[in-house]
């Protein structure tokens, strides 16, 4: 709302802030890992002893980034000193560039999320691509995804300086490309990619047989990953500026994607390796994500679900972390607009991997009964399901179905996280999401 009304008042006011920063501004965009990504960035910087002003919330349309630069500037308009980190939704790229003209992008990935908003992702980079040559700003730095094909191909075609980051360690792989795998085919010939490794999605190692385009090789690299369910994981760092072992308490492959696209934008913003080491080790899991609740005598963990490759992610770090028995988990589907109104991505989603392994599975939000059958037609036994659309008493559900000592995996939409934090704050369980 701060934001809607300084607009109204002021049209440029965007523009005008954003000139008065004094380190200039970065911009995270993309499918998946944008709140993450940037929160973590704003952290090593605060490390390095660089304040930064942040739409740390993650409200990351026009208003909401005008609301973050608003909330710090005194009544002359003046800004502390700083950089600018915004979170910037994946649309949204081309209608705030000239206004806050970065000195750096940060590309994470894309994947089909919320199609009757955003349309294909082929439709998404092409507005990147736009950008980035309208302006034509080549001093601004181009972090992106290697391991994305279609990322990689509007990284690879800036005018910007490039600096592709991504996943060296084929232990990461899980073999072939799941059905639900967005970008399948080479983008300048139409011949289908051959992959060497497949990380999760359409992430992996890749070339075109026809036109030999290939993965970059990344400059910012993860090697010799263990991956450690829940408790996260480490690797190896290895930068332009050398190498350093690094543990994290986000959990998953993707995560190290946010971790890489981190790291690489402190060190072109000029952090020493060492301090961005520290500050992966030290920063602790956004709101919502993997972010660990306590109430009732039994612990919960809120994994964010929004599309199908971030869902399948998110099974496959719960059945490992589990030795594939989950034993309790509360599903909760929305369709609000920051969700996506059309819900028929979940039948891309692998939920067949639950089949026969969970004790007790409640599912709830506005599409619970949507959930519901998804399941069914998965495998999940009817019997060990719950239907509650009402998340309170979902939540209530779920945990009185938890044993003792058993985590309860909590695995929301967008919308339905929010829901269900606003429950449980509430109930004095968290606090604010804008406050952490």
């Amino acid at each position: 709302m701060p934001g809607r009304v300084a607009r109204a008042i002021a049209p440029t006011v965007m523009r005008d802030l954003a000139a008065r920063l004094s380190d200039g501004c970065v911009i995270v965009t993309g499918t998946n890992g944008k709140t993450t990504t940037s929160r973590l960035i704003s952290h090593v910087l605060h490390l390095a002893g660089t304040p930064s002003v942040h739409n740390r919330a993650g409200a990351n349309l026009a208003t909401g980034i005008i609301t973050a630069l608003v909330s710090q500037a005194n009544w002359r308009a003046r800004l502390p000193r700083g950089i600018g980190i915004f979170e910037v939704d994946e649309a949204t790229l081309p209608v705030v560039w000239e206004s806050l003209r970065p000195r750096a992008v940060v590309l994470t990935n894309l994947f089909r999320d919320q199609l009757d908003r955003y349309g294909e992702i082929d439709l998404v980079a092409g507005r990147w691509r736009a950008a980035l040559h309208q302006h034509r700003q080549r001093n601004v730095a181009v972090i992106y995804n290697a391991d994305d094909p279609l990322v990689a191909e509007v990284g690879t075609q800036t005018p910007g300086r490039g600096i592709p980051f991504g996943i060296a360690d084929a232990s990461c792989g899980v073999g072939t490309l799941e059905h639900a795998a967005d970008s399948r085919y080479c983008y300048r010939c139409g011949i289908r990619y051959h992959y060497d490794v497949v990380y999760f999605g359409h992430m992996g190692v890749y070339h075109c047989p026809q036109c030999h385009t290939r993965r970059p090789d990344p400059i910012v690299a993860a090697e010799a990953v263990e991956i450690r369910g829940l408790e996260g994981g480490a690797f190896t760092l290895r930068m332009p500026g050398g190498t350093a072992r690094v543990r994290t308490v986000l959990p998953g492959v993707y995560n190290i994607h946010n971790v890489l696209a981190a790291a690489a934008c402190c060190a072109e913003l000029g952090v020493p390796l060492q301090t961005i080491a520290k500050g992966v080790e030290t920063f602790a899991p956004a709101f919502g994500r993997a972010e660990r609740v306590r109430a009732d005598g039994q612990e919960a963990v809120l994994l964010l679900a929004k599309n199908p490759a971030g869902f399948n992610e998110v099974l496959r770090t719960v059945l490992r972390a589990t030795d594939a028995k989950p034993g309790v988990m509360l599903i909760a589907i929305n369709d609000l607009t920051a969700d996506g109104r059309d819900i028929s991505w979940l039948w891309d989603v692998d939920f067949e991997t639950l089949a026969g392994r969970t004790r007790a599975v409640v599912v709830s939000g506005r599409r619970a009964e949507d959930m519901a059958l998804r399941l069914k037609h998965a495998g999940v036994s009817s019997q060990t399901m719950t239907v509650e659309t009402d998340l309170g008493r979902a939540w209530d559900a779920a945990l009185g179905a938890a044993r003792d000592g058993e985590l309860v995996y909590v695995l929301p939409t967008y919308t339905a996280m929010l829901e269900l934090r606003a429950f449980l704050q509430r109930r004095g369980v968290v606090g604010g999401f804008w406050e952490q």
